[in-house]
């Protein structure tokens, strides 16, 4: 049977990745670069408190149980001004609010592996300071690390065809990660760390051109794609505690 139970560092895609690493126990990094992980630091940074939860649930329910917002899409929460699915609409307007963030592949990830040892939310802004905490974590508790790429859903998949379209952008998040993070690697995640590399000096010519990429500014939003493009330029590690995301630090985790 496939696995790659026997390294400390793995690389597993999608919703079935995220599954497979939460039965193992091992501590998770969910990376959706386009944009659900960028738009979780972004909240993170301006202040305010997201609840990942799965679009096919209530979300209007569960965020009134709580006494939160329910993030409205792209095109209506321009309309109102709101926060939505992207990191440029997050500001300091928001701080201290709390927010229920739907998506069909991150805040679905997270779900789906929201009882594991530490979940960290990574992307390109936060690569380098995600595989810092990740280290620390797993010196601590002696849980194996696997990084969960996201990827896309085909928006046309016939019966029996899978749904997941992997891609390059939530790879090479991955990779950013994976070559930082210091435990022994399976073969997936080296070449997944590799990947990023040798493409490392051309990262935002890549994710500008990528499909997903293109498919975001083709509909108005490039400045998403810039922003999400941009490699270490934030110190916040998001961390799920209680349903919610957290500024991780070494034991935000277990308090």
């Amino acid at each position: 049977m496939f696995s790659q139970s026997c390294y400390e560092c793995k690389v597993e895609w999608g919703r079935r990745g995220a599954r497979e690493a939460a039965e193992r126990g091992d501590i998770v990094i969910i990376v959706d670069v386009l944009c659900f992980s960028s738009t979780i630091v972004a909240a993170l940074t301006a202040g305010a408190t997201v609840f990942p939860y799965p679009p096919e649930l209530d979300g209007n329910k569960y965020a009134a149980s709580i006494g939160a917002e329910y993030i409205l899409g792209r095109a209506e929460a321009a309309r109102t001004g709101k926060p939505t699915l992207s990191p440029v609409t997050f500001n300091e307007e928001h701080r201290n609010q709390r927010y229920v963030l739907s998506s069909l592949n991150g805040a679905y990830c997270s779900w789906i592996a929201s009882k594991v040892p530490a979940l960290l939310i990574g992307s390109l802004l936060n690569a380098s300071a995600v595989a810092v905490l990740a280290d620390k974590l797993q010196q601590e508790t002696g849980a194996a690390i696997t990084v969960v790429p996201c990827g896309e859903m085909w928006n046309d998949a016939r019966e029996n065809e899978d749904r997941l379209r992997p891609s390059i952008e939530d790879y090479l998040g991955a990779g950013a990660i994976l070559a930082k993070l210091s435990g022994g690697k399976s073969p997936e995640a080296e070449v997944c760390a590799g990947a990023f590399t040798s493409s490392e000096n051309r990262l935002k010519e890549l994710v500008w051109d990528s499909g997903s990429g293109r498919e975001l500014r083709e509909r108005g939003y490039e400045e998403d794609v810039r922003y999400c493009s941009q490699l270490n330029v934030s110190g916040i590690v998001p961390i799920m505690k209680d349903g919610r995301f957290i500024e991780g630090t070494e034991n935000a985790w277990q308090e």
